[in-house]
């Protein structure tokens, strides 16, 4: 009885490797299709058009490449968000002087209760 399950098995993992490569084949035929598809007589040229309507950028990637890392807004990032903002700076401003994105200070001060939410008078 465990053989026969071990032949099914066995069988059964023969066909998932084949139609794995059937979908690989059919893959790598589309993949090689698209240029022409959409008017480019080259692999090269196709990945050009596509970096260029990105507007040359490929990810979350700094100036020189690299890739940004994450800021970690911790209690004393939003202690200087805080300060700063109590002090009148800018949110630019605030972002520079914490190293984190102006999005992340205003993310901080509606936590924090700095800012009023749109529609709501005093």
């Amino acid at each position: 009885m465990t053989s026969q399950k071990v032949k099914a098995l066995e069988a059964a993992r023969a066909k998932i490797a084949q139609l794995e490569e059937a979908v690989e084949k059919e893959r790598a035929k589309e993949l090689a299709s698209l240029p022409a598809k959409f008017g480019f007589s080259s692999a090269t040229e196709f990945i050009a058009a596509v970096k260029a309507a990105a507007g040359g950028r490929s990810g979350s990637k700094t100036k020189s490449g690299k890739r940004r890392q994450r800021a970690v807004i911790d209690d004393k990032v939003k202690a200087t968000v805080k300060k700063l903002t109590e002090e009148g700076k800018t949110g630019a401003e605030i972002a520079e002087a914490a190293g984190i994105s102006v999005p992340s200070v205003q993310n901080i001060k509606k936590e924090l209760g700095l800012v009023r939410s749109k529609g709501k008078k005093k």
